[in-house]
């Protein structure tokens, strides 16, 4: 394996960094506080290419390898504070526009990718219920078949960009007694009658990335916007699962890069005691220890996109980069508020909002059980 860059791709990243930290960041703390999306940021994002970086050119993409794409997130995720943005668009890029891309007709890819990609159509993805959550395919959500198409009622939970998507992608079983292979996948529009979306839901951390329910009340949707065929809804999941789990914390690298400069920083401007803080083992430690995590991940994360770009099957590798990116983000995070002490806790700072973003990292994509139950049924257990 060779992590080697061209020229090129560090040019890539680091333009990506300087748009970030120029057009990104303003007005953040109120936009955390008010859980407001940033629209005209996704939109500048779009501009920039991002959203369409792993879309080949004819759907209005870029065509971006996945290792060029995954360097790209990390530079948006050293420059962007927004965790939040980042996230909502990963949401789509990995769990919409993919299994489009990857099970859609014709038709569809021509329908819906272009405006994805352009930043004028926003995605998302629904699969979590009331009632089914890490049991992702106990679905209660039916899709019955009938003259006009399909006839869909349930409810989806936790679901990113709900309050302001345009499409989703929507699993329902149309026979329970078949159990996975049951579950369908289906392309439901805004506006569509008997389609609902209940108000965004307040939340600890990623407050910019909106959330909320999908309501289907005898919803009716043409055969024509069934995403690949019945049955292959479990398969069409676990391919997004899969990407998702391998790239939508690439972002959390350059995070985390970011919090280690800002604390080593800070280690040696702050004094106490007559000395930098740094020289206390205490600090030094805890530093150094982010520094382990950061390169730890860095190297799980590139060895996943370098399977996926070999076309290489990496269930057990997502698994590894998707628990221990999480976690170590979470305990970086906490590192970082310790370094900085009380300031770390002031919401003015901006050192605070890396944590409470960083929690919910455990949770989307699979918990970090899941997860843990993933890597051990490879392992043979």
């Amino acid at each position: 394996m060779d992590f080697s860059w061209t020229e090129e791709q560090l040019n890539f990243k680091k333009a990506v960094i300087e748009f970030a930290q120029k057009e990104l960041n303003t007005g953040l703390i109120d936009r955390d506080r008010l859980g407001e999306l940033a629209r005209e940021s996704w939109k500048k994002c779009a501009r920039m290419g991002i959203l369409g970086l792993a879309i080949p050119e004819e759907y209005g993409g870029s065509g971006t390898d996945i290792m060029t794409t995954m360097l790209v997130m990390e530079g948006l995720g050293y420059g962007c504070r927004d965790n939040g943005l980042i996230f909502a668009m990963n949401a789509q890029m990995w769990s919409v526009q993919h299994p489009i891309f990857t099970f859609g007709t014709e038709d569809q890819k021509q329908k819906y990718l272009p405006g994805l990609c352009s930043g004028e159509l926003i995605g998302a993805h629904g699969m979590s219920e009331p009632d089914s959550g890490s049991d992702a395919y106990s679905l209660r959500t039916r899709a019955e078949r009938t003259d006009e198409g399909y006839i869909l009622n349930g409810t989806k939970m936790f679901v990113t960009n709900a309050p302001v998507a345009d499409v989703a992608v929507i699993f329902a079983t149309v026979n329970p007694a078949k159990k996975m292979g049951g579950v369908t996948a289906f392309l439901v529009e805004k506006g569509t009658p008997g389609f609902k979306v209940s108000r965004n839901i307040e939340k600890m951390g990623l407050r910019t990335s909106p959330m909320g329910e999908l309501i289907f009340e005898n919803c009716v949707v043409p055969v024509e916007s069934r995403l690949g065929p019945e049955g292959a809804g479990s398969a069409i999941f676990n391919s997004s699962m899969e990407w998702e789990r391998s790239c939508i914390l690439g972002s959390h690298i350059g995070a985390m890069e970011r919090q280690l400069e800002e604390c080593i920083r800070y280690a040696r401007e702050r004094t106490q005691f007559g000395q930098r803080i740094g020289k206390f083992q205490s600090v030094a430690n805890r530093v150094a220890d982010m520094k382990v995590r950061l390169e730890t991940a860095r190297l799980l994360l590139y060895k996943v996109a370098w399977l996926k770009q070999m076309g290489k099957p990496a269930v057990m590798e997502a698994a590894l980069a998707k628990l221990y990116l999480s976690e170590s983000f979470v305990q970086s995070s906490l590192d970082a508020i310790r370094t900085y002490g009380g300031y770390g806790y002031m919401t003015e700072l901006e050192v605070e909002r890396d944590l409470r973003d960083a929690v919910g990292g455990t949770l989307y994509s699979g918990t970090s059980d899941i997860q843990r139950m993933i890597i051990a049924r490879w392992l043979g257990l």
